[in-house]
């Protein structure tokens, strides 16, 4: 019987495979749908995007645009909308989240550029909010 050797490609190839497969089975990200997670509400504090990040790819493919109200959670699915109201003032805006993050301990949402004004002074930088999925 004569065993076939693999060539060094093909064995590379088949090892990030599995890799794939098993980063894929350590997803952090909720399976559930944005429909079965509306009324869950978080508190917490939000700040928002850099102008450096303008055009920069989201992970959810979209490039972002300071203009549009969207927003990046940890684990929210890519669509969700969530209402986001400062708690000073009272007043909200609806995002829909198309980015990953927060990565600062204590941030619940990183809301765009304008989102953030319609709640807040941009010179806050951060502030208290609660979030809530809308759908």
């Amino acid at each position: 019987m004569r065993i076939k050797k693999l060539y060094p490609f093909k064995q590379l190839t088949l090892g990030a495979c599995i890799l794939m497969l098993a980063l894929a089975g350590c997803s952090s990200i909720p399976a559930e749908s944005p429909e079965n997670l509306v009324g869950t509400q978080e508190s917490g504090k939000a700040s928002y995007y850099a102008m450096k990040y303008q055009f920069r790819t989201t992970a959810s493919g979209e490039r972002y645009n300071h203009f549009s109200s969207t927003a990046a959670h940890r684990t929210l699915p890519f669509g969700t909308k969530v209402r986001v109201t400062n708690i000073e003032n009272n007043k909200s805006v609806v995002v829909k989240i198309n980015d990953r993050g927060p990565f600062i301990e204590g941030r619940v949402i990183d809301l765009s550029r304008s989102a953030f004004d319609e709640i807040a002074d941009l010179d806050l930088g951060v502030i208290e909010v609660d979030t809530e999925v809308i759908r």
